[in-house]
């Protein structure tokens, strides 16, 4: 079958993008801990939009309770990603989930992560922009009074 003419984009290559992983820009992101590791990898995540991140956490790390106001889709990437739901941490509450997990998070849910058994890649797809509030302010390393 045909594309009709006015359909067809008439540069595919200007829009085509690859990423390799040797490629990927890892940075440190403020809302996290000193030792997370962010990347941008589609869009802008600080802009209305659709965006792709992937957040590396290394071994023993938590990400005490948080939320995101935007609906998340998490792919894990590598490592085993460990995520709970609520507004205190509890070990207990973790679940496991192996490379090629996809976790659906709706907006406005309180969750938390650690690094229970080694370093985690988790690739983040959303629309933005991209918010992030700790449950507890103590625990937002933005805030100057969390880093005592």
């Amino acid at each position: 079958m045909a594309i009709p003419k006015e359909t067809k984009s008439a540069e595919p290559e200007a829009s085509f993008k690859t990423i390799l992983p040797e490629d990927i820009d890892w940075k440190p992101f403020a809302a996290f801990p000193p030792a997370v590791r962010l990347a941008v990898l589609v869009g802008q995540p600080s802009e209305p939009g659709p965006y792709m991140i992937r957040v590396k956490v290394p071994g023993g790390v938590k990400l005490m309770p948080h939320r995101h106001p935007e609906d998340r889709v998490y792919t894990v990437i590598s490592g085993v990603f460990f995520i709970g739901l609520g507004d205190e941490f509890d070990a207990d509450k973790l679940r496991a989930y192996p490379p090629g997990a996809v976790i659906v998070l709706p907006g406005n849910t309180s969750h938390f992560h650690w690094a229970k058994s080694g370093e985690y890649v988790s690739q983040v797809t959303a629309i933005g922009p991209l918010g992030l509030e700790y449950v507890n302010a103590k625990d937002d390393p933005r805030n100057e009074s969390s880093r005592r």
